[in-house]
């Protein structure tokens, strides 16, 4: 029922046959150049999204059908991920930053653009959210100083500058809402954002507001969040006194009267004590691109967090997204049009996918502004797949194996043609004006593969595909009117982040596999790309029937270059489930396994430690259960503070 709640509201694919030919709908496609217009005030927003949503409308609300109930995003963007490795956390992983200190730091994708994670070390304290609580610690003296009580609320991720964290809180919440007859379950999304302070050890800020939240970037004591919500209309079902051409036409009629603050988002923010509400962002303030839904809402949220919380200044468009991406100096938010509805009454058809991408400059102060928008064809792994150097950007993407946001009963599917293999392809974009255009593009790459990890690294990229076998490509990226392949190295298995790691060598993690394809269990893969044209593989560890959580979130990767510490967490089935943190060294052109962290049991045991960070000579290792510190030099325990 979950599954099926998500595609309501996500505006997808309609199984009603009901269509209002009197309409006269605009162009409805999901691909072609992308632009964004501003709305000059509200009564033109409210008619352009009133027209925009009108070929959409069913006897169901968006999209809906008999089988369907109303949903909110909150699940959707799990159900739209796209690719198996796509998490709730979007695959966040790191270009790492020069260690120069005696501790390290999240692993994050570009050098000085913090991202949010459980954890959160400065050297001297170690800032963690889990089962409700923000807690701090004090390395000095392995103590726990201080405790602030978020409550019930899932706290997910957090953020530190100086003495302030902001923290992300995700809500969804099972509500009742008269929406004709009978009444509905709706799912209802939030998102929350605390502001603490942490010589204090209390919460001196929060702000709640409709939508899904997507990522988040700092630069400093700047944060800037962005959440995806939708619109909350009220929309009325066949029941046994209305039939569906009924509640058709009520729903067209609730349609042209809702006003536009059912289109924009809400917010309630409590700034030490002191409440207000209301619609989160101004009409000025929201962009368009030419062809959309009116189904979806991106904002980009600014905090200082040296300051008060505030509303965050919010800057809003009308389109979905998926990716977040950001450097010092720009923003970039990616859409692959997956919750784009289909036409109710139409035949399914195979559409092209693309990927909007919209540009948003960052590098003064305050609130964002959008600069430039564009597209590329199929569709994005996660953050990874992009990347900006000197003025380009880099965009891997995979063609040929969408799946559509939606489910069809087997008379509502149209007949199959021979879908095209799938594909990958790296396309440079220059800004151009208020778009971004094509420079170049290399095609062709693990045809009937799809794309597992990426890496760009200055002016060389790296592209992992998989099927059976994992052919790693190295490619060219000097010229980007002509990027071009360099070398292909194919062995069995395949990487699912790719960490740079120095004198031309890279560090895979992922899973072995056998020659048919099936995985085994997670390995560590040592890779020299110092000749691009001929790569190969120096070391490989294998941890058989295991998994990794840095497969799929690399924030869970730690590599400290300075002696070539390598941790990762993994679980393992045999008897039981285990879980702990193997810890490799990287030595030469050699992978050798030091041992593994095992968090003591515990009560609380939660699964194990999900972050091991680098302080002086010792691992500090954190779960939801506790903080275990041990030494670097034959890992003996030196402490274990449980939560």
């Amino acid at each position: 029922m979950a599954g099926a709640a998500v595609l309501a509201v996500a505006g997808v694919c309609v199984s009603s046959a009901v269509r209002d030919e009197t309409l006269a709908p605009p162009p409805v496609v999901d691909y072609g150049p992308v632009r964004l217009v501003a709305f000059d005030s509200c009564d033109n927003a409210v008619a352009e999204l009133r027209r925009a949503m009108a070929p959409y409308v069913t006897a169901y609300g968006i999209g809906g059908g008999p089988d369907i109930f109303a949903a909110g995003e909150g699940m959707a963007t799990d159900l739209s991920a796209g690719t198996p490795q796509r998490s709730h956390a979007e695959q966040k992983a790191a270009t790492p930053p020069t260690q120069q200190q005696g501790h390290s730091t999240t692993n994050v994708h570009e050098q000085g653009v913090d991202e949010p994670d459980i954890v959160k070390t400065d050297g001297k304290r170690v800032v963690s959210v889990a089962d409700g609580k923000l807690r701090v610690v004090d390395v000095a003296s392995r103590t726990i100083t201080g405790t602030v009580d978020i409550g019930n609320r899932h706290a997910t991720q957090l953020l530190v500058a100086g003495d302030r964290a902001l923290v992300i809180v995700g809500h969804t919440d099972a509500i009742a809402l008269e929406r004709g007859k009978p009444t509905m379950p709706v799912f209802d999304s939030a998102t929350e954002i605390l502001l603490v302070d942490l010589k204090a050890l209390k919460q001196i800020g929060s702000l709640k507001t409709d939508g899904f939240y997507l990522d988040a970037r700092q630069i400093g004591g700047t944060a800037r969040v962005v959440v995806r919500s939708q619109p909350r209309l009220q929309w009325v079902y066949p029941d046994m006194t209305t039939n569906e051409a009924g509640a058709l036409r009520r729903n067209k009629e609730i349609l042209q009267s809702e006003p536009i603050t059912s289109w924009l988002p809400r917010y309630e923010l409590d700034q030490n004590g002191a409440k207000s509400s209301g619609t989160l962002v101004d009409c000025p303030n929201i962009s368009h691109p030419a062809v959309h839904s009116a189904t979806s809402m991106l904002t980009v949220l600014t905090f200082e967090l040296s300051g008060q919380l505030g509303t965050g200044q919010p800057v809003s468009i009308v389109a979905d997204g998926d990716t977040v991406y950001g450097t010092d100096r720009n923003l970039y938010i990616a859409d692959d049009h997956r919750l784009l509805p289909e036409l109710p009454g139409k035949p399914p058809v195979q559409r092209p996918i693309t990927t909007a991408i919209h540009q948003f400059d960052i590098s003064q102060a305050g609130p964002p502004k959008h600069v430039a928008s564009g597209d590329v064809n199929g569709t994005l792994l996660n953050q990874y797949s992009l990347s900006e150097h000197d003025g380009v950007l880099r965009v891997a993407t995979t063609t040929g194996t969408e799946i559509r946001c939606c489910w069809r009963m087997p008379g509502d599917i149209a007949p199959q043609q021979q879908p095209p293999p799938s594909e990958s392809f790296v396309t440079t974009l220059r800004r151009n004006g208020n778009q971004l255009t094509k420079e170049g593009q290399i095609g062709g790459l693990g045809k009937g593969e799809r794309i597992y990890s990426v890496r760009f690294i200055g002016k060389m990229g790296y592209v992992v595909t998989f099927r059976q076998t994992d052919p790693l490509y190295t490619l060219d990226l000097s010229d980007p009117r002509q990027p071009r392949v360099m070398g292909e190295l194919k062995i069995t298995g395949y990487s699912a982040y790719l960490h740079p790691a120095g004198d031309g060598k890279l560090i895979g993690v992922g899973q072995e596999a056998t020659d048919q394809g099936r995985t085994t269990g997670t390995q560590v893969s040592l890779f020299d790309v110092s000749n691009p044209a001929a790569p190969q593989r120096l070391a490989q560890h294998h941890l058989p029937g295991s998994n990794s959580e840095a497969q799929f979130d690399p924030h869970a990767f730690l590599y400290w270059p300075p002696d070539g510490t390598l941790v990762i967490p993994v679980t393992q089935y045999k008897t039981n489930f285990e879980a702990s943190s193997l810890v490799l060294r990287v030595e030469g052109n050699q992978i050798r396994e030091t041992g593994k962290i095992v968090e003591p049991a515990s009560g609380q045991n939660h699964g194990g430690a999900r972050r091991t960070i680098v302080i002086g000579d010792q691992l500090w290792s954190i779960s939801a259960s506790g903080v275990q510190v041990n030494a670097r030099s034959g890992l003996a325990q030196q402490a274990w503070l449980p939560f």
